[in-house]
């Protein structure tokens, strides 16, 4: 009986051991997929760093209470105190006060210029909020890309060994070239599905800022077709 539980302690030890060294050769499989996976390394810091910060800025601009605003802004208008109008929106440092502020700077005008000004604002405003996007964009389909280079300089690699061992063909002359090929594989993928993720969260948050600042445009158009 004592001797069946060594041999069962044994065996516990030996895949404890075996279960360390995989997870070493897994590390040591990463450190191997080479300068290809540095560069995939950075463009997903880059991705997820602008994926935070843009994120933020949008979750900002959705929560600002437009309502209130416009409210007043109604109220100034209906009672001819067009420069208080002004001075709260140009005192409201949000994207949807800047569009007024635009369009309240021409009143006296026709309403189709104070329109298309108020537009232009608007597409100004939604300009910042996608400041550098296009950059995840970028990232998500230049991860594969990168990835599928590894790939193609591993296998070269391999087959260079190959070439240079000869008739003394050894898999280990093989391993470190598709090790290479295999990670950056995994690598580049990875990195592209997380971009094009954080990419579409990002455009979806944009679109819902777009609808935000249609809708104060439309209001604000509407509020000066009132009577006074």
């Amino acid at each position: 009986m004592f001797l069946i539980n060594s041999i069962l302690l044994d065996v516990d030890a030996a895949q404890a051991v075996e279960q360390i060294k995989e997870k070493e050769s897994f590390l040591e499989l990463a450190i191997n997929g080479g300068w290809v996976m540095i560069v995939l390394l950075c463009l997903l810091a880059l991705a997820i760093y602008i994926s935070i910060e843009r994120f933020l800025a949008l979750n900002h601009a959705l929560k600002d209470d437009s309502t209130q605003f416009m409210s007043e802004i109604r109220n100034y208008v209906h009672n001819g105190d067009v420069d208080g109008a002004k001075k709260l929106a140009n005192g409201t440092d949000t994207a949807i006060g800047r569009m007024i502020a635009k369009g309240l700077s021409r009143l006296g005008r026709p309403l189709s210029d104070i329109q298309t000004a108020v537009e232009n604002e608007g597409k100004m405003e939604v300009a910042k909020l996608e400041k550098h996007v296009s950059l995840v964009a970028t990232v998500a389909s230049l991860g594969p890309m990168l990835g599928f280079l590894g790939t193609v300089t591993g296998m070269v690699s391999a087959f260079q060994a190959m070439a240079h061992a000869g008739n003394n063909i050894d898999i280990s002359n093989l391993a470190g070239g598709i090790y290479q090929a295999m990670v950056t594989t995994v690598g580049g993928l990875i990195v592209g599905i997380i971009a094009y993720f954080l990419y579409n969260l990002l455009v979806n948050r944009i679109n819902k800022v777009v609808m935000q600042l249609e809708s104060r445009s439309m209001e604000f158009m509407d509020l000066l077709h009132e009577p006074a």
